[in-house]
């Protein structure tokens, strides 16, 4: 969903008029994006830590509940603590969760701190249902509900156990010092197309299922009503909140903006975010009209357990938002003075020190020698030239593609493509040792591999011309590719595309196209009739990142990242051993400059 205008934001709301006091004060905490960054933001490790985030939590709870209630506070006050997904991603210290097994570290942590409600993101699909089933039971015998609107179960038989006891809903009721709090979740209508959720049904019409529970809670009695998304980011919630009533606060996820004033401390580095549309800066909450023109806060944090939100809301009696508290705002989780907190003991124990070993083992994991140097550096390298790394790297996709395409129900790929940006080491690897940590190195992000069937030669064509088309200037775009080579003349026409993949100018870089087996996709510039192509690449690719020009060509992602594809691809398919017959230095040829 596009923005429709500026954001505004403001630090207090008064929808309906000023009654004389408020009869509830709500302190909501709540964070999304957490990302299994469990033991600190990376490059800043004073800072963030899932075991200091628990001590923050713990500490704002007391001060929500205890003392004199602030100005304009009531005297009865409650507290609640919302996820708005993305708990868990694919990385080194997932691994680790994926290595034990249940119950992942993850959910140990987040049981410890003691979430009320938790959305449904996309990153919770990313290695398939039946994970996301793993994490949930994780938590033991009640887990906290985990919810979405949007989402059917039904055909997916783990998860469809786990709505029947209650633990995956579109919402739930909490209550609090006597008040019944209602919560709704929604997760991205675009989930088929960025994770895996196999059989779950993704459903469209997000704003009318939404505003079914919320009608179902409030013909129940109850007042308060919170919704927690996971659309993918603040422009989402801004088309979709004056589509509803009746929400009295949204939390968003997705999009890892951070909302604050200039006097909030913020962990080293970041910075406000701004509005798109105007240039400003998005102070904490944002104000939204609903479809009543109801102003309704919305508010989200940045991720990886850096800031713990707290959204502090006054109630009438008959359940109506006031306004909210000026001492509203993201609260971050520092390790250093003056705002330092400990971790929590208990998690630092059980989580964080398993993980941190799991993650000093991973340095020291030998997953295989190579008798080459690999070439991974940026310029002159991944994105300028065929190099034996990125042939590796889109080897291992060729491989998992064809391993894991009949579990997830797709053709399986003929080709590979590894976009030279993902490759993100920037080093010549020495011959010698490559450690499981090497490979996070190489393939760091969440990137899923992905098979995209039937992509017409012709528009396989344009992929590649986009691939060369910002040479001899080192792009991330440019690719570096398994089951065929190809050549082309630096000197032909660039093509040129829009974000969309539409190709505004036509290329005539690429010259030829020949598949492994011999088959000729392209001869003198010219697309040879034949069959499509199925197609490995990663899911940030498929989607048309660097602007390959899929153009929303159907893909599957099947059930692990490219990082996991090359450590499996290093251990098992090359036993271990990475030759220079196989991979020798400069390349094999797959990709040729030609006048």
């Amino acid at each position: 969903m596009a923005l429709a205008g500026p954001l505004a934001s403001g630090a207090a709301a008064v929808p309906h008029g000023k009654p004389d006091k408020p009869d509830f004060t709500l302190t909501i905490l709540h964070n999304n994006d957490g990302e299994s960054k469990l033991l600190g933001v990376p490059g800043q490790e004073d800072f963030g830590g899932v075991a200091r985030f628990a001590t923050l939590v713990d500490k704002l709870r007391k001060q929500a509940t205890s003392g004199k209630p602030g100005p304009g506070q009531a005297a009865r006050r409650g507290v609640v603590l919302l996820s708005s997904g993305d708990n868990f991603l694919a990385g080194p210290e997932f691994t680790a969760s994926l290595s034990k097994g249940v119950p992942f570290y993850d959910a140990l942590a987040l049981k410890a701190i003691g979430y009320d409600a938790i959305a449904i993101g996309n990153h919770e699909f990313d290695f398939g249902p039946d994970v996301l089933a793993d994490f949930i039971e994780s938590f033991g015998k009640n887990p906290p509900p985990f919810l979405s609107a949007n989402l059917d179960v039904g055909d997916e038989p783990r998860l469809n156990q786990l709505a029947r006891k209650g633990a995956i809903v579109a919402s739930a009721t909490v209550t609090e010092r006597g008040e019944k709090i209602g919560v709704v979740g929604a997760t991205t209508p675009a989930l088929a197309s960025i994770s895996s959720p196999r059989r779950v049904k993704v459903l469209q019409n997000v704003a009318e299922l939404i505003q079914a529970e919320v009608d179902r809670l409030t013909r129940r009695g109850i007042d308060k009503i919170i919704l927690i998304s996971h659309l993918q980011g603040l422009g989402e919630d801004r088309e979709l909140v004056p589509l509803l009533q009746n929400v009295d606060v949204a939390i968003a996820g997705g999009g890892d903006e951070l909302l604050a004033s200039d006097t909030t401390p913020l962990v080293p580095g970041d910075a406000v975010s701004t509005d798109p549309a105007t240039g400003q800066k998005l102070r904490y909450p944002l104000h939204l009209k609903d479809k009543a023109g109801v102003d309704v806060p919305v508010v989200t944090t940045a991720g990886d357990y850096k800031y713990v939100g707290r959204l502090v809301v006054n109630f009438d009696a008959r359940g109506r938002v006031l306004s909210v508290d000026p001492a509203s705002g993201p609260v971050r989780v520092s390790g250093v003075a003056p705002d330092a907190v400990a971790p929590d003991p208990k998690i630092q124990r059980t989580v964080v020190e398993p993980v941190s070993r799991f993650v000093e083992g991973m340095a020291a994991n030998v997953v295989a020698q190579s008798e080459v140097a690999l070439e991974g550096r940026r310029e002159p390298g991944v994105r300028t030239q065929e190099t034996n790394l990125g042939n590796l790297v889109a080897d291992a996709l060729l491989a998992a593609g064809r391993k894991n395409a009949a579990a997830y129900g797709v053709q399986p790929p003929d080709v590979a493509l590894q976009n030279g940006g993902g490759i993100r080491n920037n080093t010549l690897i020495p011959a010698g040792p490559i450690t499981e940590l090497d490979t996070f190195a190489i393939a760091p992000f969440g990137n899923f591999v992905s098979v995209v069937p039937n992509v017409p030669r012709a528009q396989f064509k344009e992929i590649l011309e986009n691939a060369v088309s910002r040479l001899p200037a080192a792009d991330g775009r440019f690719a570096q590719v398994a089951g065929f080579r190809f050549s082309y003349d630096p000197s032909g026409t660039a093509q040129v595309v829009d974000d969309d993949g539409t190709v505004l100018t036509p290329g005539s870089r690429i010259r030829s196209v020949v598949l492994d087996d011999g088959t000729v996709i392209v001869e003198n510039g010219r697309v040879v009739p034949g069959p499509d192509l199925s197609v490995a690449t990663n899911d940030f690719s498929a989607r048309g990142g660097d602007q390959w020009p899929f153009r929303g060509l159907p893909f599957t992602t099947v059930g692990l990242t490219y990082q996991q594809a090359l450590a499996s691809y290093l251990t098992d398919d090359l036993g271990g051993r990475i030759t220079a017959a196989d991979y020798p230095e400069g390349g094999s040829g797959r990709i040729t400059a030609v006048p």
